[in-house]
């Protein structure tokens, strides 16, 4: 079993049940295409199951996509102007606009004070932040994205609706 760090609030990004039944976590990158397939996968069962509580971590591989990184932090750029998941929704639906042009759009669409958005990227206020993320999937042995874990197992199977739901069911 994999290592990785619990679940803490205001810390983690929490979505769904705050005290779910069920907790998935999602490492995970804006810019991998596999990330953006499994996206709709967990909005489907969030909608379903209102006792799943879904967690979101970074692990940009910046080797594979070069703009990850800047993505991830411009999401946490977002959390901290209390917009993290309307960011985190912008991404996946746009992940061939991640540009830091790109980035200020989005920010600017969402209501955010573009100039202190656009300064926290510049300054790297939040790279710590996503540092941590990637580090803690590093060690519990990540290998790519995205990468779950049901109630703190690693999930091996495919981020498919039909696997990802029955792993989630088998711990009701």
């Amino acid at each position: 079993m994999a290592v990785i760090p619990p679940v803490t609030v205001p810390r983690d990004h929490v979505r769904g049940a705050p005290d779910g039944h069920v907790t998935l976590i999602e490492y995970g990158d804006f810019q991998c295409p596999y990330c953006g397939d499994a996206y709709p996968v967990v909005e489907k069962l969030l909608d379903s199951y209102t006792w799943v509580r879904f967690v979101w971590r970074h692990m940009p591989l910046v080797d594979l996509h070069p703009r990850a990184e800047a993505a991830a932090q411009a999401s946490e750029a977002a959390a901290a102007q209390g917009k993290f998941w309307e960011m985190y929704d912008r991404l996946f639906r746009n992940q061939h606009a991640l540009a830091d042009a790109d980035l200020s759009t989005h920010a600017a669409e969402l209501g955010l004070d573009v100039e202190r958005f656009e300064r926290e990227l510049r300054e790297g206020v939040h790279a710590e932040r996503v540092a941590e993320d990637f580090r803690s999937g590093s060690a519990a042995g990540i290998p790519s994205t995205p990468r779950f874990f049901v109630n703190g197992d690693m999930y091996l199977g495919t981020p498919d609706e039909r696997d990802l739901r029955a792993a989630v069911e088998a711990e009701v």
